[in-house]
């Protein structure tokens, strides 16, 4: 692994990603207990032991895709749907891997009724990624995982970027790599976070 350079970024702005989270009632992706909460910086629970994180992180992550809106993402971990909006938002097209139904059903309605066609929904192991329509330009974990998943790093094109929570309960550093080639990846520490478990073989022991 090399690092990044400091300060190499292109693609969409952080405000432009903050302005469109405030056209985005964030209620909409929570459980109406829940909703009171809605316009908070913080995590919020959305059932089955998953979370919504907070908008400043959802913004900063999808920031740190370097998105133009012309890439193919894929997103392990679609949850509530919040940021799978954003990725929808700033992406050409989005395919997000859910291991829950219920959260999944929920999250593909919360996108069709906002207009979004350009995502496809799967259920399924996240840590196998969508092999189908690979290689993705892409890639974002909204779990925890002990260590980067072969799959995902397999199906990351060529000067594609993931970014992905690595380390153990309680937290984790957040990383972004970029895959230079088949065998040479920089990466980069973005900051330190928590998040909930990447489930299966990716999991934490």
């Amino acid at each position: 692994m090399i690092p990044f350079g400091r300060g190499d970024h292109f693609g969409i702005s952080l405000k432009e990603i903050t302005d469109f989270q405030k056209t985005i009632d964030r209620s909409l992706f929570v459980d109406n207990d829940q909703a009171k909460f809605a316009n908070d910086d913080r995590p919020l629970p959305i059932g089955y032991g998953q979370t919504i994180s907070q908008p400043s992180l959802v913004a900063f992550m999808t920031f740190s895709l370097e998105l133009s809106r012309r890439e193919t993402v894929l997103e392990i971990g679609t949850g509530s749907g919040y940021q799978t909006c954003l990725l929808t938002e700033f992406s050409s097209q989005v395919y997000t891997v859910e291991l829950i139904q219920a959260l999944s059903s929920q999250a593909q309605d919360r996108l069709q009724r906002l207009g979004y066609e350009n995502c496809q929904f799967k259920i399924d192991d996240g840590s196998q990624g969508w092999q189908a329509f690979a290689p993705f330009d892409r890639i974002i974990c909204t779990s925890a995982a002990s260590k980067v998943p072969d799959p995902l790093i397999d199906q990351l094109a060529i000067e594609g970027i993931m970014i992905i929570p690595v380390g153990p309960p309680m937290v984790q550093n957040l990383y972004k790599i970029r895959k230079k080639d088949d065998q040479t990846f920089q990466q980069e520490i973005l900051e330190q976070v928590r998040f909930v478990e990447f489930k299966g073989k990716y999991g934490w022991n």
